[in-house]
């Protein structure tokens, strides 16, 4: 991992390390406060000044190693020294945000504001972190969004080009790139987050007849219907062609006019047949198996059913003609309405984003509660020619929207993402290879979610607001395929009921992180790490993940306790994934309930903040078949992590995969600096911003190269 230079050298004492070091930061204007300004009549600046620019200089090395709490302590110190210095203030700001403690890096930030230091771009920094306090990430309640941009399907000017026709459904990845299904040019296309081209394909041999839907199977495999074609072609995730099944035909498997797609939780594949006004399904391998839909005694009947989407087992079918939702258990037996007739008029997709169904309804997209059947207006096109087909959640918090008539995808935000930008942090600079210097930069929306599939170009860094040399995206987390796991074992007295299946919990995990490592580099190889949970936590192993294949419970030096100090354990497992690979999660492991005083040291609220401040995720694997203490699922809940039982039918191997698809916004950049160091006592400015379509974000920060 990078971390920031640390170099030895002698302390000078007296009045020479005062002119020595307050020479330089009157240079570069580091320190600018009244305490920090030099004689008028010598020129020098004061002893106390000189031993701040000390302090401040082993703090930022401190932060940039990872380093919080002394870092904290160093600048602490420098403010001793000068007390009104704003740089002093932000950096300290800096640190107690990452070490979670959000209420005294406001203060700070709000000191130094108050002073006239950072102007709008630290107001919009504070104002970001205080929202984020008061509201969660999940998607609890529907929101208004609007265009942030667009994809076309035609280039305008000279050279006009086509580049797709009359998108109809799109698919997002877990990289930020979506697919894209062209009704009119007949092929798929994948797009960058910048709306460039990269990959295209017509499907099988013949080509795609008219391809209407799209969704990604659980195999991780693409299925694409064919309107026109009367059946369903299965592509790699990478987009290419595997197989087509289904016929024309009113038997089973035969389908005429097949429109949209959903899938259950067993692999069951459920498809709308138009034509035949019913809803066809075949199981995950494409054998047919039966439809339903029709007449009964209690059911009219399916008249043109369109959108199709499952939630919880419940087949749900929205019908363009009667415009209502109709409601089907998976053997397809009716159950009920969600949505009256006539509540929508011309109805497409339906797609399922948490506990809601977004619908697309001519010129407008609708969310509906699935559990009240409450319909809320997401977006509208307006009055302008527009017929919405599919929308979809991307990976960046965004709604992806097609639209037929106009020939683009639309790209919506919520309103406050629009206006309040992106939230860009720079969280390191490696210098040691000065002037080569590596940054590493987090990009995330106002409500923690990481930005993912950003290029060179939607990055402008520059040092002292001057340009540099031979900037590069080195590297983006999200790509990586491997992540560093700390495992919390709850070593309580309830636990110790439980020893076979934690026993088997570790050694699944940690055999599913030895078969990611196969296939990774040796620098990008997954790291284990395992911390019992007792009276003190304490850390029992760290290495590669084949180390513990002949686990035992028994080999552990924390023996069950009577008092479990939770906090503990996770901050202390936190604190080793700071400087980690990108991609970091904890796994709690036990049976998920809480001793009494688990968190009298540190709050909820910290150590979510100090976990998501530092892209850590925490995921628990129950040992017991109930729901954990709402301690364990809050944080569980505001770190994007999940929940699994210890003997779950698709076994553990998952939560690794699933812990490595949690999108994670890091970016590493390189450039060559042009900025004069002084021998490293100079503090060197540099400040990176970040474009996505109009959206935007920026943050400043400084760094010392080594000192000759």
């Amino acid at each position: 991992m990078i971390r920031g230079s640390i170099s030895k050298y002698s302390l000078l004492t007296g009045a020479f390390l005062a002119l020595s070091l307050s020479s330089v930061f009157a240079q570069t204007g580091a320190f600018t406060s009244a305490d920090a300004a030099p004689d008028p009549k010598s020129g020098a600046r004061s002893a106390a000044t000189g031993l701040a620019e000390q302090e401040f200089r082993r703090g930022v090395q401190s932060y940039y190693r990872g380093s919080f709490n002394d870092a904290i302590v160093e600048f602490e110190k420098a403010l001793d020294y000068l007390p009104s210095e704003n740089v002093i203030m932000d950096w300290l700001g800096k640190a107690y945000y990452r070490s979670g403690i959000e209420g005294a890096a406001l203060q700070q930030w709000e000191y130094a504001s108050e002073n006239g230091y950072g102007g709008l771009l630290l107001k919009n920094k504070i104002e970001i972190v205080r929202d984020r306090r008061i509201t969660d990430n999940r998607y609890d309640s529907p929101v208004r969004y609007t265009e942030s941009g667009s994809f076309v399907g035609k280039t305008s000017g000279k050279d006009e080009k086509l580049i797709f026709s009359q998108p109809v459904s799109v698919l997002p990845n877990s990289d930020g790139t979506p697919w894209i299904i062209a009704y009119g040019t007949n092929e798929l296309l994948k797009m960058d987050v910048n709306g460039f081209v990269l990959y295209r394909t017509g499907g099988p041999i013949n080509g795609f007849d008219r391809p209407m839907d799209i969704i990604r199977l659980e195999n991780g495999n693409l299925l694409v219907s064919e309107f026109a074609g009367d059946r369903l072609s299965e592509l790699t995730e990478d987009g290419r062609f595997v197989k087509s099944f289904g016929h024309k035909g009113r038997d089973v498997g035969g389908m005429v006019g097949p429109q949209y797609l959903a899938q259950d939780a067993d692999g069951n594949i459920y498809v709308s047949d138009f034509g035949n006004a019913r809803i066809d399904v075949f199981d995950k391998d494409g054998k047919e198996l039966f439809f339903f839909g029709g007449k009964s005694r209690d059911f009219a009947g399916l008249k043109g059913p369109t959108g199709i989407a499952v939630v919880n087992q419940v087949v749900y079918v929205v019908d363009a003609i009667t415009g209502a939702i109709y409601t089907f258990d998976t053997a397809g037996n009716y159950t009920g309405l969600l949505c009256k007739e006539k509540t929508f008029k011309q109805p497409e997709s339906m797609k399922v984003w948490s506990q809601f169904l977004v619908i697309c309804d001519k010129n407008k997209v609708f969310s509906v509660d699935v559990d009240t059947g409450s319909v809320f207006e997401n977006m509208n096109t307006g009055n302008a020619p527009s017929r919405v087909t599919s929308a979809v959640p991307d990976a960046n918090g965004n709604i992806l929207v097609t639209d037929f008539k106009s020939n683009e995808v639309f790209v919506m935000s919520k309103m406050s993402e629009l206006v309040g930008g992106l939230f860009v942090q720079i969280e390191r600079v490696n210098a040691d290879a000065f002037p080569k210097v590596y940054v590493d930069v987090k990009v995330e929306n106002r409500k923690r979610q990481s930005i993912v599939g950003l290029k060179v170009e939607n990055f402008v860094i520059t040092e002292n607001k001057g340009g540099v040399e031979n900037f590069k995206l080195e590297g983006s987390a999200y790509t990586n395929d491997t992540a560093d796991i700390t495992l919390v074992l709850d070593r309580s007295l309830e636990s110790s009921e439980y020893e076979e299946a934690m026993e088997h919990a570790v050694k699944e995990i940690a055999m599913a992180m030895a078969e990611k490592n196969k296939n990774s580099s040796e620098s990008t190889k997954g790291v284990l790490r395992i911390v019992s949970a007792g009276a003190v936590p304490f850390v029992e192993y760290e290495g590669p993940p084949e180390g513990v294949e002949k686990f035992t419970c028994a080999a552990l030096k924390t023996k069950p306790s009577q008092v479990v100090s939770l906090d503990l354990a996770l901050r202390l497992s936190s604190n080793v994934l700071v400087s980690a690979a990108s991609k970091r999660a904890v796994v709690y492991i036990g049976p998920g309930s809480v001793t009494q005083n688990s968190f009298d040291k540190y709050s909820l609220s910290d150590l979510s903040a100090f976990m998501n401040n530092n892209s850590i995720s925490l995921c628990s694997v129950l040992l017991a078949q109930h729901s954990p203490d709402a301690e364990l699922d809050y944080l569980s809940t505001n770190t994007e992590g999940k929940q699994y039982y210890v003997y779950r039918t698709r076994g553990l191997s998952e939560v690794v995969d699933e812990i490595v698809d949690i999108p994670s916004g890091i970016y590493r950049l390189s450039f060559t600096s042009r900025l004069p160091t002084d021998f490293g006592q100079r503090y060197l400015p540099v400040e990176v911003e970040t474009y996505m379509m109009n959206r935007s974000g920026r943050d400043e920060t400084g760094y010392f190269s080594p000192l000759q």
